[in-house]
């Protein structure tokens, strides 16, 4: 299926316990349009059970579906709670390795603009995170982002500080997108 897309597409993107979700959401309401969830906590939500390789491929399925559910409902712009990317960086943390056809529909999906939430908040654990929340665990995962985005040529930039200097910093990014 072709991807369609609506004329700015942003995803929100970052290491576990950053805010991505929060900032997703209040992006959507702020800009009043459509948000997608994150693919792969919806999966481990339904699962309830340790992920292995074998779960990438249906994490990476279902969160193109959900994408495009989101891409539907879109006139102008569509924020994603993460994309491909997120899961192509856990895919080769957890286990050194990713499907190649994921890598390919990556750069082929890419966003118009990632929005990188830095670790600068508190660690919360939900209990749903495979990480342990140490220091040096959330600042390698974290620099695996931003290199994944470098090396993939991804328009981004770094949203830091909490709740509404957030959102403040992200909208500032997504207008300067017009």
């Amino acid at each position: 299926m072709k991807h369609t897309s609506p004329s700015r597409r942003v995803v929100v993107t970052g290491s576990e316990c950053t805010g991505k979700t929060t900032l997703t959401q209040g992006l959507a309401e702020y800009f009043d349009c459509p948000y997608s969830p994150e693919g792969a906590r919806l999966y481990v939500e339904q699962h309830k059970r340790p992920l292995t390789v074998a779960d990438v491929d249906p994490i990476a399925s279902l969160q193109m579906a959900l994408e495009e559910a989101a891409v539907r409902k879109a006139h102008d712009l569509v924020i994603h709670d993460t994309d491909l990317v997120s899961t192509l960086v856990y895919a080769r943390h957890y286990y050194e390795t990713s499907p190649e056809w994921v890598v390919r529909t990556a750069a082929d999906r890419a966003a118009d603009l990632y929005l990188l939430c830095d670790i600068d908040l508190p660690w919360v654990s939900d209990g749903l995170q495979r990480d342990n929340g140490s220091v040096e665990q959330r600042r390698e995962i974290h620099e695996k982002f931003v290199d994944a985005m470098v090396s993939a040529g991804l328009h981004w930039t770094l949203i830091r500080g909490s709740g509404e200097e957030r959102l403040e910093q992200a909208v500032h990014r997504i207008e300067a997108l017009a």
